[in-house]
């Protein structure tokens, strides 16, 4: 009779969580490029996702700081990566996410050239022209805008609509998918964006593809990193996280000789030299931002969020809203009024200690805003009603 698979507790996994995403004070780190090594790479979709996702992990942080890390190409790199998703990762891991993680990059600008064939009647001698069009005026202006070479590059200005029929369809320059080719190649990249840190509209520039690196030894090594950081998880949970197949997600887990533990959720599995139980970490409140690389790292979330709570937090897409945390759970959601002061609403009433830690993480928080306004680029029904409530008294702090 085989032996028993260790069980890894719910709690014991929130502690693991705490620590090893600089959750917890004692954890938390100097640098925005330390903080996207323990978490392999910071969620940029949303372009101050970024910075509070790492400021809420940092002992001291700045924007400038912040900025000076991300923007440093010797520090940091933007990929289309995990689910061609967009990350901010560190330079020296770049080259093994986009080996493990850019899913079929030959096959992206086929299905491009097919997609705008379907949208606007484009074939691939016109994919091709208007491609070298655009990094010819890219290398002209050095950083350009999408709309900039739009307006350089009549083609490029063609809209088309994305996702025709689905909840989140939308209009789009042909750029944008020009643009998502070239990203995922390593081809082109995003720099400083044109107007403040949470500007969404990003400057890109050419760039050096990154060293092409064998498949299978890279998305072993990600499936490693994967677990030391995320650990113990479910198979489903590292398919989901990378947008690999099931098969290629067990062959990493068998690459990297991952343990089977027993998980609610069902087997998990953990580094063979991390199976040791965590100790507990100090009690911690954190304030994260929406589309955050903690909560969106799992498909199975009920070890750190109730069930019940999911609605609220989620869009109807499956993004995340700004969320509170304590002590390694998803307990409540905040949100920014647009003058300035941080409104918060808690699940269930954690007490009086967490009350008060909660409070110095808005105080933080708060401090380092300054004078900026920050709104998630998706928006949740509870973060639009707690954003437009006026300022609230300290016991309004209770659920």
């Amino acid at each position: 009779m085989s032996a028993a698979l260790r069980r890894v507790t719910p709690a014991e996994r929130r502690a693991r969580l705490a620590r090893r995403h600089l959750l917890a004070p004692a954890a938390r780190v100097s640098g925005a490029q330390d903080v996207a090594q323990a978490l392999i790479g910071l969620h940029a979709t949303d372009p101050a996702t970024v910075f509070l996702g790492a400021a809420a992990r940092m002992h001291a942080p700045t924007v400038d700081g912040i900025d000076r890390a991300l923007y440093d190409p010797a520090a940091m790199t933007r990929l289309r990566c995990m689910r061609r998703t967009m990350f901010a990762v560190p330079a020296e891991l770049a080259p093994v996410i986009q080996a493990a993680a850019v899913k079929d990059s030959h096959r992206h600008r086929p299905e491009a050239v097919k997609r705008l064939g379907e949208a606007a009647g484009w074939d691939q001698a016109r994919y091709t022209r208007a491609e070298d069009d655009l990094l010819a005026a890219l290398a002209t202006r050095g950083e350009a805008t999408a709309a900039e070479l739009a307006a350089d590059v009549a083609d490029l200005a063609e809209q088309i609509v994305t996702f025709p029929g689905k909840p989140y369809e939308s209009r789009q320059r042909v750029c944008a998918t020009v643009l998502g080719v070239l990203a995922a190649e390593g081809r082109v990249r995003r720099t400083r964006p044109a107007g403040s840190w949470t500007s969404a509209q990003f400057r890109w520039t050419t760039a050096d593809p990154l060293p092409e690196l064998p498949a299978p030894a890279a998305q072993a090594e990600l499936a490693r990193r994967y677990l030391a950081a995320f650990g113990p998880a479910t198979a489903d949970d590292l398919k989901w996280w990378t947008g690999w197949s099931m098969t290629l997600t067990r062959k990493a887990l068998a690459a990297v000789g991952a343990v089977e533990v027993a998980l609610d959720e069902g087997t998990g599995y953990l580094l063979a030299d991390d199976t040791e139980p965590a100790p507990e970490p100090e009690p911690a409140a954190a304030l994260l931002p929406g589309l955050d690389s903690t909560p969106m790292g799992w498909r199975h979330r009920a070890f750190y969020l109730e069930p019940a709570y999911t609605k609220a937090l989620f869009d109807r897409n499956g993004n995340i809203g700004p969320n509170l945390w304590w002590n390694g759970a998803v307990i409540g959601a905040w949100a920014q009024h647009r003058d300035g002061h941080i409104n918060h609403h808690l699940f269930t009433d954690p007490g009086a200690a967490a009350r008060r830690a909660i409070r110095t993480e808005i105080d933080r928080l708060t401090a380092f805003l300054g004078a900026t306004r920050v709104t998630p680029c998706y928006r949740t029904p509870l973060e639009r009603d707690l954003a437009a409530q006026p300022l609230r008294p300290p016991h309004a702090d209770r659920a």
